[in-house]
């Protein structure tokens, strides 16, 4: 069995979650499948610690300059330090010929603008964190900026967008290399609601509102999202949650604005767009994981939330890995 060497590239006052959800994600990926898919190395400038605020500093454990591959996947945090690490010609140099012994090179938030800056982003579209878009934008016109989702595969080049969103990149690559079973296992033990497809807007379903504040609700849906293939129906999330359809109903309203009916609906839809995008599952197969009957079921709801039939979306935005052969 291949093990996957990545390296995550830290400098001075880089985010800690941009670092900890790549780390967290591929170690659990290890754990949950007893196989050692991944070693993980971080390396900074000289090795040096990096300050991420007044309450931590990361050991990195390796020198960037004496690093050489081959890699597997090359990943750059973001932070408040990319701006000086991007003007940095030594950062970037290494960075630059790190990319040319790697297999596929990230970036996670501002990190893009170090990859920009080494001139590996150039004619691709990519993404970073919606704030600092038009900065990217400007500082490197060749760069094709698209603010909105939460992360962008072109060729073997990967971009996404701020923090967390780097949990949702590292969740596709794991998927990528070893398929969508062990992807979600790995989501679920890290307790995130969905693993969301990268086209996804960054304000999306679990992200443009705060959390229920209602105890209930907040269960019903972590049932949902944890079996969307399952019987959803109100009357059986209603009799999980140990009250009736009615009040179930007036709860979600209350708190999310809409029905639970609905809710199950937008969350499946959402899971069929990354089956979609990541791996070349039959459309049947795709709506049955989903919990719709049919393929036509599908297409019925992906058109009503996307505007496009799910056919039209798997042409225009799935990955090379979905061209080939369906993982898991």
């Amino acid at each position: 069995m291949e093990t996957r060497h990545v390296l995550i590239v830290g400098y001075e006052a880089a985010e800690l979650l941009d670092i900890a959800c790549v780390v967290g994600a591929l170690e659990s990926a290890n754990f949950r499948s007893g196989m050692p898919h991944y070693r993980v190395r971080l390396a900074t400038p000289g090795a040096r610690l990096i300050d991420c605020g007044p309450s931590v500093k990361l050991q990195a454990g390796e020198r960037l300059e004496r690093v050489t591959g081959p890699i597997d996947t090359l990943v750059v945090s973001g932070g408040a330090g990319s701006e000086d690490a991007a003007a940095d010609r030594l950062v970037v140099a290494h960075v630059r010929r790190l990319a040319r012994e790697s297999r596929r090179v990230a970036s996670v938030c501002t990190g893009a603008a170090i990859l920009a800056a080494a001139g590996l982003l150039d004619g691709r579209r990519v993404t970073t964190h919606w704030r600092w878009a038009d900065d990217l934008a400007a500082l490197y016109p060749r760069v094709r900026v698209d603010p909105d989702p939460i992360f962008i595969r072109d060729g073997n080049v990967y971009t996404s967008a701020g923090v967390t969103s780097a949990l949702d990149l590292t969740l596709a690559l794991i998927e990528e290399d070893h398929g969508t079973e062990l992807a979600r296992t790995v989501a679920r033990q890290l307790v995130t609601y969905l693993q969301r497809p990268g086209n996804q807007a960054q304000m999306s379903m679990f992200t443009a509102a705060p959390p229920p504040a209602n105890a209930l609700v907040g269960r019903v849906i972590d049932h949902i999202t944890g079996d969307l293939g399952g019987d959803l129906g109100v009357g059986t999330l209603a009799a999980a949650a140990g009250v009736s359809e009615r009040h179930l109903t007036r709860l979600f309203l209350r708190y999310l604005g809409q029905t639970p009916g609905r809710f199950v609906r937008q969350a499946r839809v959402e899971a069929a767009a990354q089956l979609l995008a990541t791996t070349s599952l039959p459309m049947a197969t795709v709506a049955a994981r989903c919990g719709f009957g049919t393929a036509e079921t599908l297409r019925q709801a992906f058109v009503g939330q996307y505007g496009v039939p799910p056919s039209h979306y798997r042409l225009t935005q799935s990955s090379a890995v979905a061209r080939g052969t369906a993982p898991g």
